[in-house]
This record gives C-alpha cells, structure tokens and sequence, in this order.
C-alpha cells in the first residue's frame, strides 16, 4: 500500500472540510451546507471508487480515517440521546406544558407510528408486485447464501414472544441500565421512567410547593446545559454528513447495485410513495408540507448517510421543538417511539416487500386478499415486537417471514445493496416519527404555528 497516496486522501479531506468551515464563517444556511456536504461527499466517494476500487488497500485504509470525523459525530450524537429524552421528558411536567393529556398524546403518537406503518406494508405489496419481484430473480451465491444461514441461526436463537410479554420488555426494571441504552427497549424504557419522576414532581408540588419549585429550577439548568450540548454537537453535522457519505460510496459495490438495480429501484419508488404520504398528512391537518421538508431536510439527510434512527434522534427533536413549534415533551415521545415502535421504512416496507418476494418461491399467491390482509395486520403487529428483539429491518424481517410460514433464509438474498437500501429506509422511519410529533401537536393544538412557519430559524443557533 502507498502511504502517500492516503495522505493525498486525507489533505483533500481536509481541504473540503476547510471548505464547510468557511461556508459556515460566511454565515451560509445549515441546510445548503449540509446539502453541499452531501454532494462533496458523493462526488469524493465516487472519485476514490473510481481511481482505487472499493476494495483496494488504500480505500479501505482511507476511509478508516474518514471515520474519525464521520462515526465520531455519530458517537456524539448517541453520547447525548439519553440524557436528552431523559431531561426533556421531565421538563415537559416541570413546565406543565404535557401532563393534562398525555394520555391522549402518546395514543395518538403511537397510533399515527402504527398506522402509517401498515400504509407502509401496502406500499411495500403494491411496489413488489408492480415490479414484478420475486426472490427466484436473484442469483444466491457464496455471500447471499451465508446471510441466508445467519438470518435462520438468529430465528432460531430469538424467544418467541407473545405480545404482552412484547409490552412488559418496554417497561424498565433497572432504569440505570437503561439509561446506558443497554437494551433495545431503553430510549422507551427512560421515557416511562422520565414520566413517572413527572408524575412524582406533581404530587409533590401540592404537598411541598417549596421543594418542588427547587427541583423544578434544577431541571431547567440540566435541560439548558443538555440543550446547548445539543446544538455543539449539531454544528458538526455537515463534517459528519461529508466524512460518512465519501466512506460509504467510495466502499460501496457499484457492480451488485447495477446488478440487482430493479430492487433497488423499486425500493426507493416505494420510500418515496411513502414519503408522499408523510406530506399528504401534513397537508390535511394544515401545515406546510414544502416547510416541513426544508426544515427536515438536515435531519434526513444524516439518518440517510450514518443509517441510524438513534444517532438522528438529538437532532430530530430539536428540528422538531425549535423548527417546527412541536412542544419537548411531545417531540421527545415521538422521536423516541419512533426509535422503536411503527418504523414506516424498516418495519414496514422492508418486510412486506420480501413477504411479497418470497411467497411465490412456496406456491402462495401474493395477490390473494387474504394474504395481504394477513401481511399488514402482521407487519402492524411486529412493529412493536421489533424493540423487543433489537436489529431494526433484520429482525423485522425475521418476525414477519417466521409468522407467515416463508423461508428466512431467502431474506438473505439482497445482502449486497441492504447498505444502500438502508440509507433510505432509515430517513423514512425518522420522517415517520417527525410526521407523528408534528400531527399530535396540531390534533392537540399545541402546535407552534409561528415557529412552523419562521424560515428564519437556524437549528445550529436555535437556543433552548
């Protein structure tokens, strides 16, 4: 390997992000910088592909570097996720802007999340079948069938969970541990914890104004330190956005993805439909879809690249709470049921699809009413069981394949782009989650119209 030639590397790396740095300096938008830094990143990617190969010694090498700055800013982003849910959820009860329906709140968060999930899974049917797409398509080679052999020993390993023990996995037994995200279930687990310290504060707020006006004070100095943590973190995101996606197209491999281009093709025709549909509900209950997708933007734009709904969750909630006039406390329940509850991309699409794929390969009719029926009633179910089990679109898969009968080991067979696919997945569900705080916020009235429709506001130097 040429040393050189990855010190090459790294200085132009370091040149574009000199380049960002001065974009900032001269006070350009966060959302052209971060669009900016989408494109350098794929032009850079592209380039070292190009000159390298994805493969070669100073690829990978160089992109190792890379992830200094790119995984670095994912590491401080779910450095901060819990103590955000944590704080923000009890704010929300210090400041009493929540307690006197979160009942009806996280109803209708859970119920948007679920719902627009099932919608999801006939996205995913109707796209399969419109494509044509059935699994007997794809050539199973050495790669395709060791996935297959891993997704059959990780069915095997898994507890078969019913669905109340699905619901008592979110409850947290050692909210310690949680708050180290040692679990699946541990952003929901902090929040039932989060709300019951809520719960605490006003019962002692009736008994012992005193101290609950001190505790009170307390927590507004955590959630402005947290808060301003936050926005550090957020002004590193087109760095981050630069560094991820250069390493993920310069390693990706160009020849499976022209290879199996109808699936992947057909999988982004069915995020984008859902994503229409993110729009179309915004649409009806009154706002601006064309805001909402502006103030978006940044937020998506690194779930697509890191691929990880957790790492987005800081600055969802705060595109969220300081973009679009959603409340901390219902921002807070959205971002973080959508972590693992009604993942429109992962626990939606992605299953169905491969149901739809896989059916014909064992003489059912993917077509037949009942079949459909059967898949979106289960792929609404599984929503839930997916936090339960951990590993996002795989395990999604697994639930969905196992109860309906359908070979695991064919779920293996898109391995080569599942990277590729996951990018847009993974924007989906953190869309999702965003659609949800914003239409319980307008159900609920506690929308912030003015702050919706400010297109002044930076999420970089919105303060808490």
């Amino acid at each position: 390997m040429n040393i050189l030639l990855v010190v090459i590397n790294l200085a132009l790396m370091l040149l574009l992000i000199t380049g960002l740095f001065f974009m900032q300096k001269k006070h350009v938008s966060f959302s052209k910088r971060v669009f900016t830094a989408l494109g350098l990143g794929i032009l850079f990617g592209f380039a070292l592909q190009f000159i390298y190969g994805p493969t070669s010694e100073v690829t990978t090498t160089t992109a190792d570097w890379f992830s200094i700055v790119g995984s670095g800013y994912v590491k401080f982003l779910q450095m901060i996720v819990m103590p955000l849910v944590f704080i923000s959820i009890v704010a929300a009860f210090t400041r009493l802007k929540l307690t006197n329906n979160i009942g009806k709140i996280s109803g209708l968060i859970i119920g948007i999340l679920v719902g627009t999930t099932a919608i999801a899974a006939a996205i995913g049917i109707a796209t399969a079948t419109s494509f044509n797409l059935e699994a007997v398509q794809i050539e199973q080679g050495d790669a395709e069938t060791e996935r297959g052999a891993a997704l059959e020993e990780n069915l095997a390993g898994m507890e078969a969970q019913t669905i109340p023990q699905q619901i008592v996995e979110l409850l947290p037994a050692n909210p310690f541990l949680d708050l180290t995200g040692a679990r699946p279930t541990s952003t929901i687990a902090v929040v039932i914890f989060a709300a019951f310290i809520g719960f605490a504060y006003l019962g002692v707020k009736r008994k012992k104004p005193e101290e609950a006006a001190l505790f009170s004070k307390i927590v507004d100095m955590f959630y402005a330190i947290i808060m301003r943590v936050v926005t550090l973190i957020l002004r590193l995101t087109p760095y981050g956005v630069l560094a991820i996606m250069t390493k993920t197209v310069a390693t990706s491999n160009i020849d499976a993805i022209v290879k199996l281009g109808k699936f992947v093709i057909a999988s982004y025709v069915a995020l984008a439909a859902m994503f229409v549909i993110h729009l179309l509900l915004l649409t009806i209950v009154g706002v601006n879809p064309i805001t909402y997708i502006k103030k978006a933007f940044p937020v998506l734009t690194f779930a697509f690249t890191s691929r990880t709904s957790a790492g987005a969750l800081p600055l969802n909630v705060n595109t969220q709470t300081r973009q679009l006039g959603v409340p901390e406390g219902i921002a807070n329940f959205a971002g973080s049921f959508g972590l693992s509850i009604g993942q429109n991309g992962c626990a939606g699409i992605y299953p169905a699809m491969l149901a739809v794929m896989i059916a014909p390969t064992v003489g059912i009719d993917p077509l037949s009413p009942s079949f459909i029926f059967t898949l979106i009633a289960i792929v609404a179910i599984s929503s839930f069981g997916v936090a339960g089990v951990g590993g996002g679109a795989t395990f999604a898969a697994l639930l969905v394949l196992s109860a309906l009968d359908l070979p695991i080991a064919l779920a293996g067979l898109l391995i080569s782009v599942e990277p590729l696919i996951d990018m847009g997945r993974t924007a989906l569900n953190v869309s999702g989650s965003m659609t949800a705080g914003v239409l319980t916020s307008k159900v609920t009235k506690s929308l912030d119209t003015n702050v919706y429709n400010d297109q002044t506001i930076s999420p970089e130097t919105a303060e808490a």
